[in-house]
């Protein structure tokens, strides 16, 4: 599963990584996400599908991202309804506010995930949300 960190005012330009907890080679069970912070920024783990910035958060907008596949119901969206297949999840930081957003892998449309909206104090929580969005929509098995 590929993961990219999104920085910064425009949601398209990318870094490489996704921001570390300071606690390197954590993981959350299931996830299939490590993290390592013992080599330069934007370096990564060989094999682990993401690296890791060891950078201080930024305050403006934040976004991450995961190829997902989700189980057999899909993922409802406020515009399309279900959607099924490969996915991008994408989670986005802004304005105190934290929004679950999908795509089809490789196209240009993003739908807002039905109920994935909720307000979050600080940026330093985007990783926690998406990790657990993540283990909870990637159901490639079922």
């Amino acid at each position: 599963m590929g993961e990219q960190a999104v920085t910064g005012g425009d949601p398209t330009s990318t870094t490489a990584g996704m921001a570390a907890d300071g606690n390197a080679g954590t993981a959350v069970p299931g996830a299939g996400m490590s993290a390592d912070t013992t080599g330069a920024p934007g370096g990564g783990t060989p094999g682990a599908g993401m690296s890791a910035d060891a950078g201080s958060p930024a305050a403006g907008p934040q976004a991450r991202t995961a190829d997902i596949v989700p189980g057999p119901g899909g993922v409802m969206t406020d515009e399309v309804g279900v959607v099924t297949g490969g996915l991008t999840l994408r989670t986005e930081y802004a304005d105190g506010q934290v929004t679950l957003r999908v795509q089809y892998r490789e196209a240009n449309e993003w739908y807002a995930v039905t109920g994935g909206r909720a307000a979050l104090a600080e940026p330093t929580g985007l990783d926690a949300v998406h990790t657990i969005a993540v283990a909870l929509l990637h159901r490639p098995e079922g």
